[in-house]
């Protein structure tokens, strides 16, 4: 396994129309190497007071640590919510293999 600087993040959207548009579009950008797209999902939370349940669409990226700034940029330019979820945990160990493919999927930082 190879220690690395890459991390996951995890972005809700209104629609699998919404999440396959942003998840393309990081990817032509090589802002992350991979954007999957995961279906019904139901949200539970509160937004300007009030209790909401929606159901929403979960895309999980995988890209550099250091991109993390221009990711997030891009997913609030391309969202149509006011305040997207864009949130980033490390990937501490990976098959080398894995993350070889995630270091040249990725731009450089």
């Amino acid at each position: 396994m190879a220690k690395t600087d890459f991390i996951v993040v995890f972005v809700t959207a209104s629609s699998i129309e919404e999440a396959e548009k942003i998840g393309r579009g990081l990817v032509e950008e090589k802002l992350v190497a991979c954007a999957n797209i995961v279906q019904q999902l139901k949200s539970i939370y509160f937004w300007e007071g009030k209790l909401c349940q929606e159901n929403e669409v979960l895309m999980i990226v995988k890209s550099r640590g250091g991109l993390f700034n221009q990711l997030a940029d891009y997913v609030k330019k391309n969202h149509s919510y006011k305040v997207p979820e864009i949130i980033a945990i490390p990937i501490v160990d990976g098959s080398p293999d894995y993350i070889s493919w995630l270091n040249e999927s990725c731009k450089e930082d």
